[in-house]
């Protein structure tokens, strides 16, 4: 299999932009859970409990979103260094290896988002219930 050096420097402008995503997904919700232990220290409901073990469960896959998506861009250069020493075939494999971890990378995306949808519907609910009572 003969690649080109310039197919793994491919994935370094995707790859970057992903980790930007992940790392504002990340500094957002930081700054929820701040907001969201501040609240229950004053009103100490379940519902605040709830959401910050959502909030929780998110971080840890964002974690793993940009642990996978860093993987990418280390094996990507990697098999840079290879197919530019020469070696051919161990090169196109850790490429491919790097186009695994980012497929894994944007998979746990995919959950992440959509627990962050269904958090979002029962807000939402809870919102259209609240309305219903005051019409």
């Amino acid at each position: 299999m003969n690649l080109p050096i310039e197919t793994p420097a491919l994935l370094f402008s995707a790859t970057s932009l992903i980790l930007l995503a992940y790392t504002n997904r990340f500094l957002t919700i930081a700054t929820i859970v701040r907001g969201l232990k501040a609240n229950y220290e004053a009103n100490q409901t379940k519902s605040i409990l709830l959401e910050i073990a959502n909030l929780n469960k998110r971080l840890t896959l964002i974690r793993h979103m940009q642990m996978y998506g860093v993987l990418s861009l280390f094996f990507s250069v990697f098999s840079m260094a290879l197919l530019f020493g020469g070696v051919q075939d161990w090169g196109a494999y850790v490429f491919g290896l790097s186009l695994l971890l980012l497929l894994g990378s944007l998979a746990i995306s995919f959950w992440e988002i959509s627990i962050s949808v269904k958090a979002l519907r029962i807000h939402l609910n809870d919102l259209i219930e609240e309305a219903k009572q005051h019409s």
